[in-house]
């Protein structure tokens, strides 16, 4: 896909449908309780057994020693899985780490085995009896005191520079020099981290709340070592996911796993507790934002970097791509640096990057705003742009960044504000308003679709 010229008028700008009040074909089912989410197939598979996960209770280390007799031998287990008998497991082209671990302990509450019951109270029970033994070692845990260990960001993301920052930010007339902190965040939708799996002879159907079938369907075969016409994926309703639920985890792996062994239909839930570390999290970040500006406020320059922190292999928090299109400046610099913590795999949650980094970077423009005595919504007028800052040659085919901030501060009675804080009381409450932009920024692919059309014969419809 070539994108080198304005748009222009597409059906979509007709917004016959898109914009329009249409009801989504899943909210009465999911209003009702009548949806089926991915562990309430019963009539798919009546006689389903539950598997129930056995996790780390260490972050880094390596098992030394994993007995699991006394959970075979109690009532109604039917096998304990573990890398011992799970068959040969390879690593999936999206996970970071093993969802079972073999030898090695890679994080907190990674799955170490599953036990497979008749009911999930004498598996949860059964879980409980595994004695797994452990050789700790040294982790690092957290990024401000891993800083110094911090690296390049991968080859994949250098540092992207336009004009010289440092002799801008020097020659400045208002200049912030800020570092701004996020924590770790772990998602927890609604409908927990659960699937359900059954095998036919060779070829496996997973029921999973997931939101990328494809996915999960391709990482399946891969970790299993199967082919992947041989493998089904099914997730018509989904309780939440926003990122969590994107690539392959091991609720679903485990299903397929026990099944495969009871040559019954099993069902898999991550309890809540283990949901934080047991998936993805959304990784701390620490953001180094410097702005410039001339005399009347006209961004010169703007530099952010971001740290956070991943398990080897893994990849940075994107916190710095919404800064590169934002806003207008000569002179720029914005780039990722990485540190290897034994944290649990850190990826998309609620958009990869733009929620932490568009945080500091509109605290930071606000900051700047104060300093250069102008209003925060006509500072962000005054340093709009309509091309790409890095390549001015490039516009973009419509942005009503100025229009957006105009109407809504009408709306919003902006101009009836107190800017100076603490003036406005409510009972014991002080009373203020703020503003912010926002921004993601397209992630394009080739794409197509087709379309059968239909006509009607007697009272039959009949492809054509």
């Amino acid at each position: 896909m070539k994108f080198d010229k304005p748009a222009g008028q597409n059906p979509i700008d007709r917004l016959r449908y898109v914009g329009q009040p249409i009801d989504r074909i899943d909210g009465p089912l999911k209003t009702t309780g009548s949806a089926h989410y991915a562990y309430e197939w019963h009539d798919e598979a009546p006689d389903a057994v539950y598997g129930y996960v056995v996790a780390s209770p260490i972050a880094k280390g390596h098992i030394s020693a994993l007995e699991t007799e006394a959970a075979s031998r109690a009532p109604g287990v039917l096998a304990v899985i573990t890398a011992a008998n799970a068959g040969k497991l390879e690593l999936g082209e999206m996970n970071t780490a093993r969802l079972l671990a073999e030898y090695q302990i890679e994080h907190y509450h990674q799955a170490v085995a599953l036990v497979v019951a008749e009911t999930f109270e004498q598996a949860r029970a059964a879980a409980q009896l595994v004695e797994v033994h452990y050789e700790r070692e040294a982790g690092a845990y957290d990024l401000a005191q891993e800083k110094p260990s911090v690296t390049g960001a991968p080859e994949s993301s250098p540092d992207k520079t336009v004009g010289d920052v440092e002799q801008a930010l020097t020659q400045a007339t208002f200049t912030l020099d800020a570092v701004y902190t996020t924590p770790d965040q772990s998602h927890m939708a609604m409908e927990p981290h659960a699937s359900m799996a059954v095998w036919d002879n060779d070829a496996l159907t997973v029921w999973t709340s997931n939101q990328m079938i494809n996915w999960c369907r391709s990482d399946l075969a891969k970790t299993l070592v199967i082919p992947q016409e041989k493998v089904r994926v099914r997730s018509p309703y989904i309780g939440g996911g926003f990122g969590g639920k994107l690539f392959l985890r091991s609720d679903a792996l485990l299903a397929a796993l026990g099944a495969r062994v009871v040559k019954r239909a099993v069902k898999v839930m991550l309890p809540r507790p283990m949901i934080p570390n047991n998936t993805t999290h959304r990784p701390a970040t620490n953001q180094h934002i410097r702005i410039g500006t001339d005399g009347e406020g006209r961004i010169t320059a703007l530099s952010h970097v971001s740290w956070s922190g991943n398990l080897p292999g893994g990849t940075p928090e994107t916190a710095v791509q919404q800064s590169e299109l934002l806003y207008a400046g000569a002179n720029r610099l914005t780039g990722l640096r990485l540190a290897t913590l034994d944290l649990p795999e850190g990826n998309a949650m609620r958009a990869p990057g733009e929620a932490p980094g568009l945080m500091a970077l509109e605290i930071a423009i606000d900051e700047m705003a104060e300093r250069v005595g102008l209003d925060p919504v006509q500072f962000r007028i005054l340093n709009d742009t309509q091309v790409d800052p890095a390549d001015p040659k490039r516009p973009f085919s419509r942005r009503q960044l100025i229009e957006c901030l105009q109407t809504g501060a009408d709306k919003f009675g902006w101009q009836q504000r107190h800017a100076v804080p603490a003036q406005v009381r409510d009972g014991r409450w002080l009373v203020g308003m703020g503003m912010a932009a926002g921004f993601r920024n397209n992630l394009l692919s080739a794409s197509g679709a087709a379309c059968i059309w239909m006509r009607r014969a007697s009272s039959r419809w009949k492809p054509i």
